[in-house]
């Protein structure tokens, strides 16, 4: 690893101090973006509910009267944060996610996005086979015969458990249509 320091000092072992991860993006632009967005959904939601009537009828309020103050609220806290995180001396340079955090984040998440994408076409079955073999194999270091016959079993389980047993509805793909389910 080019980020690690192999110091000996005369030690009779060698021992391996790691540099800190250097951040991939810092805790208050995470905020001011998030606060940024939650302004922006208080606005189109406030005008949304303008749009269905925010007014007091006869009858009681209209559609969008208690939304409306509640987007109004939203808005406010959103501001309120914004400048909190303007304002603010701590937290300068403080990292909200590094990049061996996000790393292991997308080892996670692109696999699932993945199986979402696959479940579309292939069906929940096929798309779980590849996605429990896939981390088995890749992520866990399983040996490959093992990750798959893992794999089949879990989908053979959930199969008979879904569409035999309970004859539960579930995405289903060119291979369980050629079966006839």
């Amino acid at each position: 690893m080019a980020d690690e320091i192999n110091v000996t000092q005369g030690a009779p072992e060698a021992v391996t101090v790691s540099r800190p991860d250097r951040p991939l993006v810092g805790r208050r632009a995470v905020e001011a973006v998030v606060m940024i967005l939650l302004l922006g959904f208080a606005v189109v939601l406030g005008m949304d509910n303008i749009r269905t009537g925010i007014g007091w009828q006869s009858d009681g309020p209209e559609a969008g009267y208690f939304p409306f103050y509640l987007s109004v609220l939203l808005g406010l806290a959103a501001i309120y944060g914004l400048v909190d995180v303007a304002l603010r001396r701590e937290g300068r340079g403080e990292a909200f996610v590094t990049r061996e955090q996000f790393v292991r984040v997308l080892l996670v998440f692109v696999p699932a996005a993945l199986f979402v994408l696959a479940t579309q076409f292939l069906g929940i079955y096929i798309g779980s086979f590849f996605l429990i073999a896939g981390f088995m194999y890749f992520i866990g270091r399983i040996a490959l015969w093992k990750s798959l016959v893992t794999a089949l079993i879990f989908v053979a389980v959930t199969f008979f458990t879904f569409e035999v047993s309970f004859n539960v509805i579930m995405p289903k793909g060119p291979i369980e249509r050629a079966l006839g389910f």
